[in-house]
């Protein structure tokens, strides 16, 4: 297919796919022969995720591409909708040259990975010296049966923690919690006592929303000893997280949280957005999520709750004890992967310039673009390398676009300015060291490949369930019989069988 030209590549850029047979079928660039050109320029195309409103502007775009030597075209698929659509684009082979994939434990994705669709990288990683650099336990992480497939987004381990209104407990004469029991201390003064001095019964103590994962359950689950996903015995016996005490004690202090009326009673339907929007309006004054929410929660705010301070804290426990400090690790800190079909990538020659391509995304450069933009236009930098955006709307509609997309998202000089963001960062660094991985997240199971997404729905309901009320300890077990039943047992004995090959 012929490259198309300069301007309907600018106005692709702004489009975002509606459906994902509206992609090209063919790669950006075509098929080469004899020797990778390392300064040849790549015109390469992008099938991405979108996790803001609209795709961003070409301010940003131009530069990225004259940082890179290349002419990128992105087809823009909405966070929301990326399940069905990409799920389609692998079936219809509607691809790019470049496709983020952000759902590793997809059925479908899994089976294409393994399927041979896409290129299997790691023999090529030490010809680029940012490539080069990635960790050994980050390749093991992101591969599957033992292969890489693609570059893996490279994202902080552990990010997660509770943010709660300093302000609030400084009036309640609260202490900043370092217990689960303290926790639930300050959710009920919250609800209870007034925080807001308004004289109304108008305030919770926890908002959350519909999400055991990126919500408050998963992180509260840390906080009780639950394992990541699975948890494993020296053995080699792997068991279910769902199916371990700390789970059961999880699902009972969110119940009593629930019961109580310290956390929004709506939590099970409300959306990430309307969460915040929550927090930010002064109806709930503790938030469990990325510790790094807490900049944009105090930004939210304004105008609207003026006198609010934050206190981010990540070193709670269940029991009180130092050593049994603990927080998952989302996806063992990989955010995906950046892979490469076979059918749009033909030869060595154009996987190695896109290869490089990816690399020149892990420069620091790239990476101040795609994340604060451009110096004097969108931030100001001081002799501290410590940013502090000017325009946030500007930076809102032609920078943010572009964070999803980097490759990696720590381990840079240039930082921001905010304090707030600043302690978030130390907090998710300090995180590191107590981070809890998943055993299994690189070992295969086919049961698991076709069918771990219904049987999860079994589990989640059932969790959903119990806090609400709706069914009982019994009511719980029998859904744990279901899903063993429903092809669960067949998931464990295969991801038993595959940690004997790779796992260890």
């Amino acid at each position: 297919m012929k490259k198309a030209p300069q301007h309907a590549i600018k106005k692709a850029a702004a489009i975002v796919i509606s459906s994902a047979f509206l992609l090209t079928a063919c790669g950006g660039q075509s098929a080469s022969s004899g020797e990778y050109d390392a300064n040849s320029k790549a015109n390469i195309s992008w099938l991405n995720i979108l996790h803001t409103a609209s795709p961003p502007t070409d301010t940003v775009l131009d530069k990225l591409e004259e940082k890179t030597n290349s002419d990128i075209t992105f087809s823009w698929i909405p966070d929301a909708s990326k399940e069905e659509r990409i799920n389609t684009a692998l079936a219809s082979d509607s691809l790019a040259d470049i496709v983020t994939l952000t759902m590793l434990d997809n059925s479908s994705v899994r089976n294409s990975l393994k399927s041979g669709l896409f290129w299997e990288v790691e023999p090529y990683l030490k010809e680029f010296p940012n490539l080069a650099k990635i960790s050994p336990e980050t390749i093991k992480s992101a591969s599957i049966g033992g292969k890489l497939y693609g570059i893996p987004f490279q994202k902080d381990l552990a990010r997660n923690g509770v943010t709660i209104r300093k302000d609030w407990l400084d009036k309640l004469g609260l202490k900043v919690p370092k217990t689960t029991d303290e926790l639930m201390e300050v959710a009920k003064a919250f609800t209870e006592k007034d925080p807001d001095g308004n004289g109304q019964n108008d305030t919770t103590g926890f908002v959350d929303r519909n999400d055991l994962i990126y919500g408050a359950f998963k992180t509260l689950g840390s906080y009780f000893g639950t394992p990541n996903n699975w948890q494993v015995s020296s053995d080699g016996k792997m068991t279910p997280e769902f199916m371990t005490d700390g789970y059961m004690k999880t699902m009972n202090y969110m119940k009593e949280l629930y019961d109580n009326g310290y956390i929004n009673k709506d939590f099970a339907v409300t959306a990430k957005t309307d969460q915040q929007q929550k927090f930010a309006q002064g109806k709930a004054g503790i938030y469990v999520g990325a510790l790094f929410d807490s900049k944009n929660l105090l930004n939210m705010a304004k105008g609207l709750q003026n006198n609010m301070e934050l206190v981010m804290v990540n070193d709670i426990t269940s029991t009180g004890n130092e050593k049994d400090r603990a927080i998952w690790a989302a996806n063992n800190g990989i955010g995906g992967l950046l892979a490469f079909p076979r059918t749009e990538v033909k030869d060595e020659a154009q996987l190695k310039r896109i290869l490089q391509f990816v690399n020149d995304l892990l420069d620091e450069d790239s990476y101040a673009l795609m994340t604060y933009g451009i110096e004097g236009t969108h931030y100001t930098v001081d002799d501290k390398d410590a940013v502090t955006i000017i325009n946030t709307d500007l930076w809102q509609q032609e920078v943010q676009p572009f964070a999803s997309s980097r490759p990696k998202e720590s381990g840079y000089q240039i930082h921001d300015a905010d304090p707030l963001k600043q302690e978030a960062d130390k907090l998710i660094k300090e995180n590191a060291d107590y981070a809890v991985l998943n055993p299994a997240y690189a070992l295969d199971s086919e049961t698991y490949n076709t069918q771990g997404s219904e049987l999860q729905k079994i589990i989640t309901d059932a969790t959903y369930k119990y806090i609400l009320g709706e069914i009982d300890r019994d009511g719980f077990n029998q859904a744990l019989e279901n899903w063993k039943n429903s092809g669960g047992n067949s998931i464990i004995s295969e991801y038993e069988a595959a940690y004997q090959q790779v796992g260890k």
